[in-house]
């Protein structure tokens, strides 16, 4: 059998920085092809980040995209990685109209690319396009109808891109049709809690129906609200995982496959499962036999559930900071869990350096919650200050006669605009603490605790920011560091400190009873009857499903977060503002 030495380069595009990614792609590329590569795949939309939303629309930023690639093509043949074949998502453009999409020709498509010699060798769109949850990939492109098969090295290599593989039939299918030797996907999929699992089992079962080894590769990074976790997988046909790459770092996995050779002699046009049309690129490139010293396949260890979360938040704050073009974030640092926990991913993120944090305390606040916020400090060496809401609190009191629930979300208030002062004053932007819990039930204030460009913990049930803080804190004992959390952040009732004697309890159920209530209706969709009818007190989902229906538009003026739930509030979760319907 021949031998096919592949690179899959799992890398952290930026969307609309086309430049930044080509000089990527050229930079990876030159690694492989020392590392020996004879193929080269780069994940989905490398070259103008994914998802590019309604840029995509926009002609100039498609015929940027388009003279990009092309440019790519060139500069790779230029710099001595011409000889390589390298694949490469891009954004382009349908050649014909498509009157079963509505759409005439030069509409956008999802596409990607091999690029030869200086040369585009083939491009080819995606032929599935996702329209569910966080994908709108309907309003933006066109599908392709296209299998592109590839012979290098005597190996015909079938290609695809991210959905082609989720949905049943389609170039899975049609890679077997065309006795390919191995299906090679490019991949932008987004992080979900326990997708690695999932997305492994995927790709075994679609290796099985292709009769071949399959590829996937995927990018890492965070865009906005989605976080990319890499955990680009080899499987044989089999299922057995021949490499598979660490989750959330940039990565080069460089193995060799025995593969079978190019035996099929199907010519182009040929039409294949779906409707799509076979279409080849002969490479060149002898058959060769597997190397006296193979390159050894790289299996990444699985890490923990909380490790996996804490990395998706971690690399969705830094990315959503370096990307925006800032380098440092502001905290309201209270002494209880939300901001801690914030602080503390903030810190692995960017640095304490970095981080700055303000402590800003009223006549409610308890001495502890002061302390706690000073020792958190203390121990992750961020940068902390004082500065007392209690004169403002008092002018407004006299001037305005609050009470009751105005006297409490004006604190809150405050500090929100002492916050965006700071912010404006010294460059920082200030991060959210708000967790799911209390976004799902409006337990929060617009204009205070909601001030923020950015929710770390945004998509993090409450009593899963308690998880979080346990296992950052053994994490660090682990590795022989000082914890970062104070045990009583961890151990104490938590409290809003608006008023005296305050407990979240005092307005919600328990946080495990609520999260899994919440669990139910939001990520579950399940609705109020079935919710009781397992087994839940009718009192408390009727409450909780009103506080959440009500809070809808709170929760539309909260700041993006990081997603790391299969249900996320924002793009996953659009329901009207406005709405009479309460039966869940």
């Amino acid at each position: 059998m021949p031998n096919l030495r592949l690179a899959l380069c799992q890398t952290d595009p930026w969307v609309g920085d086309i430049a930044r990614n080509g000089d990527e792609v050229v930079h990876w590329t030159r690694q492989a092809v020392e590392a020996g590569a004879q193929l080269v795949a780069f994940p989905e939309m490398a070259l103008t980040g994914y998802p590019v939303e309604d840029l995509a629309l926009r002609r100039s930023f498609v015929e940027a995209s388009r003279s990009g690639l092309t440019e790519l093509a060139g500069r790779l043949a230029a710099e001595g990685l011409g000889e390589v074949p390298v694949v490469v998502g891009y954004l382009g453009r349908s050649e014909q109209a498509s009157p079963r999409f509505g759409r005439p020709a030069g509409s956008p498509q999802n596409c990607a690319a091999v690029l030869f010699r200086g040369e585009v060798a083939t491009r080819f769109a995606k032929h599935h396009l996702p329209n569910y949850g966080v994908f709108d990939e309907y309003r933006w492109f066109v599908p392709g109808d296209q299998l592109p098969v590839v012979r290098v090295h005597g190996v015909d290599v079938a290609l695809a891109i991210c959905e082609d593989i989720w949905q049943d039939g389609g170039r899975v299918t049609a890679a077997r049709e065309a006795e390919a030797g191995l299906l090679l996907v490019i991949n932008g999929s987004p992080y979900e809690r326990n997708k690695d699992d999932a997305r492994l089992e995927l790709v075994r079962r679609r290796a099985a129906e292709a009769g071949c080894a399959l590829a996937y590769v995927n990018m890492v990074g965070g865009q906005d609200e989605l976080v990319f976790d890499g955990d680009s997988i080899v499987v044989a046909p089999d299922g057995e995982v021949l490499a598979r790459s660490p989750q959330f770092e940039e990565h080069l996995l460089v193995l060799d496959l025995d593969l079978p050779a190019a035996s099929s002699d199907h010519t182009d046009g040929l039409l294949l499962a779906d409707g799509l049309h076979l279409v080849r690129a002969e490479l060149g490139g002898e058959p060769a036999d597997a190397p006296a010293e193979p390159v050894r396949a790289e299996v990444a260890p699985r890490i923990t559930d909380e490790a996996e979360i804490w990395s998706a938040l971690v690399s969705g704050t830094r990315a959503y900071v370096h990307k925006n073009g800032f380098r440092s974030v502001l905290i309201g640092l209270s002494g209880g869990i939300d901001s801690a926990v914030v602080a503390a991913l903030a810190v692995d993120a960017i640095g304490a350096g970095n981080v700055h944090c303000v402590s800003m305390p009223s006549r409610y606040s308890s001495q502890h919650s002061r302390d706690d916020a000073a020792e958190l400090a203390r121990r992750t060496g961020l940068n902390f200050r004082t500065v007392s809401i209690a004169p403002m609190f008092d002018a407004y009191v006299a001037a305005t006669e609050l009470t009751g629930l105005a006297e409490e979300n004006l604190q809150s208030r405050l500090r929100g605009t002492l916050l965006m002062a700071i912010s404006n004053q010294e460059g920082h932007i200030v991060l959210a603490p708000g967790n799911k819990s209390e976004l799902a039930v409006g337990y929060s204030t617009l204009y205070g605790d909601s001030v923020g460009a950015y929710g770390p913990i945004k998509d993090v049930y409450k009593s899963l920011v308690f998880r979080l803080a346990r296992w950052r804190n053994e994490e660090a004992e682990r590795l022989g560091e000082v914890p970062p959390i104070p045990e009583n952040t961890i151990v104490k009732p938590p409290s809003a400190e608006l008023r005296p004697d305050q407990k979240d309890t005092d307005s919600l159920p328990d946080y495990d009873l609520l999260d899994t209530v919440l669990d139910l209706y939001v990520e579950g969709d399940q609705g109020r009857d079935a919710i009781v009818a397992a087994g839940f007190d009718p009192a408390v989902v009727d409450r909780v499903v009103r506080l959440v229906d009500t809070a809808e538009y709170k929760r539309r003026q909260y700041p993006p977060g990081p997603k790391i739930s299969v249900k996320g509030f924002g793009r996953d979760r659009r329901l009207p503002i406005t709405n009479r319907w309460r039966r869940g």
